[in-house]
């Protein structure tokens, strides 16, 4: 991948010029009011923190899950990233199984676009030709990387949490971590429309995606960036209706000089970036997933401003644009732009283990392995995802899911996806189950209990933790 100067999917964002601080005050000491005690608490309701409580609670656990916005599905629903990425791994098995499972199997067939189950693997021309236009065929194999309705998506994620026990707050904002003497996270101090409410806890799962609990529990954290990827860029996504995505496709993939006339004159009328549309779950609506703004930090207010304002400018521009001059588009208008910004990274924990570049052409799974991502090209094996990237180096009562998971930038690009987050949100629930119920920290879980926990929740595993490993069979 090119410079960012020539780099057509990352788009290089001035911050806006900060003012001078304005001095300091002093917060008086207050008495909190608890609003409640439980075991398990899961901070954060997108993919990870749904995934988290569901776990939690089916092995066994008193759970509360608390989210700021009015929906759950975070990312996947209210940021509009309904194009799921891959779930199966290069021979077409489903390694991606689970929560995640259950969750996209609630789905009505009129919420889910993607190819059938037996087509999956398949290296047949005609069905890779119809699925790369469609996002679900990368590298001449059809996969399973469906897209979906993301109104579906929130009402079967709230069904699921509901159905395991889960206690919900909504409209609660986790707001820091409520510690022991001794460092221990014990709890978490949220805002609401009443002030400031806290919920007790014996261990709390930090789903927040910037790892909003574990900075400030004093976890150390990581923070560099790959440049010329576009995995640490931001933007508010959108969607279009009124479209015929079919025209649209034909256009695109047979009519190359046409295409490319069309791409190099967007460029021109929209100089914040310019995209181009996604296939959703129907042929009338499109999806954008950009433009994608570097230079901003996805935990500083006014860069995250700024980002929403420079989305809705490019969602206007490119709507005017499309309809005069892309086929399909005549009649598009605004359908739906995200309520959640699309922040890609911003902190990463330092964890017990961190998965690395190296990781990917490892040929055994980790002896600590709690799941399995499909890897980014069919030259290299799955990804053995191991439970230490989930653990804090060094605070207790805490465990981390989602696309803040201990790992190094590159790396970053496959964890922080959605299915990802399912993966190591399942596996963090069922951890904090097992540490309240052994009466010890996360660290010290027996990740052999752990393991045959998520096995009977249906997570793929390399090796079946009931079947022994030994020898050659299983390595560190």
């Amino acid at each position: 991948m090119g410079s960012l100067a020539d780099n057509d999917d990352i788009f290089p964002t001035k911050r806006i010029e900060r003012r001078r601080s304005e001095g300091v005050v002093i917060e008086p000491a207050r008495t909190i009011s608890v609003l409640r005690e439980c075991e398990v608490l899961v901070v954060g309701g997108g993919p990870a923190g749904t995934a988290a409580a569901v776990a939690a609670a089916r092995a066994g656990a008193d759970v509360v899950l608390i989210e700021r916005y009015n929906h759950l599905g975070g990312l996947s629903t209210g940021g509009l990233v309904i194009w799921i990425d891959r779930m199966t791994d290069w021979s077409g098995e489903l390694v991606v199984r689970g929560f995640a499972e259950d969750l996209l199997g609630r789905l009505p067939p009129s919420a889910i676009a993607g190819p059938n189950w037996e087509a999956l693997g398949s290296r047949d021309a005609a069905l890779v030709d119809h699925w790369r236009q469609r996002s679900s065929a990368h590298h001449n194999v059809v996969t399973w990387a469906p897209t979906i309705n993301p109104e579906h998506l929130k009402s079967a994620s709230q069904q699921l949490v509901q159905e395991s026990g889960v206690a919900l707050v909504l409209h609660a904002w986790g707001a820091r971590p409520l510690c022991s003497d001794d460092g221990a996270v014990t709890g978490v101090f949220l805002e609401g429309k009443e002030g400031r409410k806290a919920i007790q806890a014996r261990v709390v799962v930090d789903c927040t995606g910037d790892g909003d609990l574990f900075f400030q529990a004093g976890a150390r954290t990581d923070a560099d960036i790959e440049e010329r990827s576009i995995h640490h860029c931001m933007n508010t996504s959108w969607l279009f209706g009124s479209v015929d995505m079919p025209a649209w496709l034909d256009f695109r993939y047979t009519e190359h000089a046409a295409f490319a006339a069309f791409m190099a004159e967007g460029r021109r009328a929209c100089p914040r970036g310019f995209e181009r549309p996604v296939v959703s779950w129907r042929d009338d609506v499109a999806l954008f997933m950009g433009p994608r703004l570097s230079g901003l930090s996805g935990v500083d207010v006014l860069d995250l401003t700024e980002a929403e304002l420079l989305s809705r400018e490019a969602m206007l521009a490119h709507l005017a644009f499309y309809r005069a001059h892309a086929p399909g588009f005549a009649q598009a208008d605004l359908l739906l732009s995200g309520s959640q910004l699309g922040v890609r990274h911003s902190r990463r924990l330092v964890g017990m283990q961190r998965v690395t570049r190296e990781d990917w052409t490892r040929q055994y799974p980790a002896l600590d392995e709690i799941g399995v991502s499909p890897s980014l090209a069919p030259q290299w094996p799955n990804l053995s995802i191991p439970y230490g990237c989930l653990v804090p180096e060094r605070v207790e009562g805490l465990l981390a899911a989602g696309r803040h998971v201990s790992c190094d930038p590159t790396t970053h690009s496959i964890l922080r996806e959605i299915p990802q987050c399912w993966l190591t949100g399942q596996a963090a629930g069922v951890a904090a189950a097992v540490a309240v119920q052994s009466g010890v920290q996360p660290r010290d879980v027996a990740v052999s209990r752990v393991r045959q926990i998520l096995v009977r929740q249906g997570t793929y595993l390399s090796v079946d933790e009931t079947k022994k490993c030994s020898g050659s069979e299983c390595h560190g």
